[in-house]
């Protein structure tokens, strides 16, 4: 019987989820459902729908590409997921007019329902531009800086720098996103959000256990879950560094090579994208010596985006799981049995 972070699991199920502003979302084999606790005796859920790129033809279920599509239907849902729960979230939070500033008021009643999802889509805009400076950019700028200023020509052959280029931009990435998360990890609201994250986790591995879904059954499980997207992300930025190595360098040619090498590294991104997802998936259907070496990273990095939930937080994952919970077990991908030790 396999044993998933200490975990006694007697079957893998491929319903998976994620955090949201005071609530979680739960996507199964034929629906999604999103609840969120509006107040401190009401769990508010919804079904939501989202036509996936997956669904449209066999070619986006190949390996390699269905990693890519995976991740753009993933952020399409957690977008819209994470509307649903920030207009719920708000509308249970009644503010006084006196309360609001006059920038706040103007904005009300310009917008007035949009408000929200203008706020979260100027964030992701914002988000993505800054995530690639920070990560695709900046580490081949900085490289090419340090290099130019410290390195002399007749190092070259002896060491290959190429290795040293590519090694250089992965440590600098991991130290940015772990630096990221765990700056933002101390801010009150994003607490919220880590400990929703854990209450996901053990409620998938409560289910997972065959046990029944209450709060005293998931309290006992771990937080630590190897298929979470902290660990995809951090398989990712580690296969930078191989990815890296092909990519050639241009530090000759100044700013114009650290733009043409970033670019380069962003047309290979969905490469990165695709071999991260076929890991991952391993990580889940299979535990073995090699498997848990590929999760161990993730594993490690989720101590910090993932916190021990309070009760009423188990509740709302219970919520949030129990509809999406097929009848006829299509959502059980393996039994809890190893296929690689048979």
């Amino acid at each position: 019987m396999a044993k998933k972070c200490k975990e006694n699991v007697k079957k893998i199920t491929s319903i998976g989820g994620s955090a949201l502003i005071e609530g979680i979302m739960m996507r199964g084999p034929k629906n999604i459902n999103v609840s969120v606790r509006t107040s401190p005796d009401k769990i508010e859920s919804e079904e939501i729908t989202l036509s996936t790129i997956s669904s449209k033809g066999k070619f986006f279920r190949l390996p390699l590409i269905r990693g890519v599509v995976g991740m753009i239907d993933s952020f399409r849902l957690s977008y819209k997921s994470l509307m649903l729960s920030a207009d719920k979230a708000i509308n249970s939070v009644e503010m006084e007019e006196e309360q609001m500033s006059k920038f706040e008021r103007w904005l009300t009643d310009k917008l007035g329902d949009k408000l929200m999802g203008v706020i979260i889509t100027l964030a992701s805009v914002l988000g993505i531009a800054l995530a690639l400076v920070l990560f695709f950019w900046m580490p081949t700028f900085l490289y090419d800086l340090i290099a130019g200023l410290t390195i002399h020509p007749v190092v070259d052959p002896i060491i290959d720098m190429g290795i040293v280029q590519s090694a250089f931009e992965v440590i600098l990435k991991l130290v940015l996103f772990f630096g990221y998360i765990i700056v933002v990890s101390q801010m009150n609201d994003m607490k919220r959000v880590f400990m929703y994250h854990g209450a996901e986790h053990k409620t998938i591995f409560c289910y997972e256990s065959d046990e029944e879904l209450t709060v005293e059954n998931i309290r006992k499980h771990s937080r630590f879950h190897p298929r979470c997207g902290t660990s995809f992300m951090v398989i990712m930025l580690l296969l930078g560094f191989f990815i890296g190595l092909f990519v050639p360098q241009f530090t000759a040619l100044g700013v114009i090579g650290t733009i043409l090498r970033a670019a380069i590294k962003l047309l290979l991104l969905p490469l990165s994208v695709g071999i991260g997802y076929e890991l991952i998936k391993l990580c889940g259907r299979y535990d073995n010596f090699i498997t848990r070496i590929i999760a161990a990273p993730g594993l490690w990095a989720q101590r910090i985006t993932t916190k021990e939930p309070t009760d009423d937080m188990l509740e709302v994952a219970i919520a949030a799981i129990t509809p999406v919970i097929p009848d006829d077990g299509s959502d059980i991908v393996n039994c809890g049995h190893d296929t690689s030790k048979s």
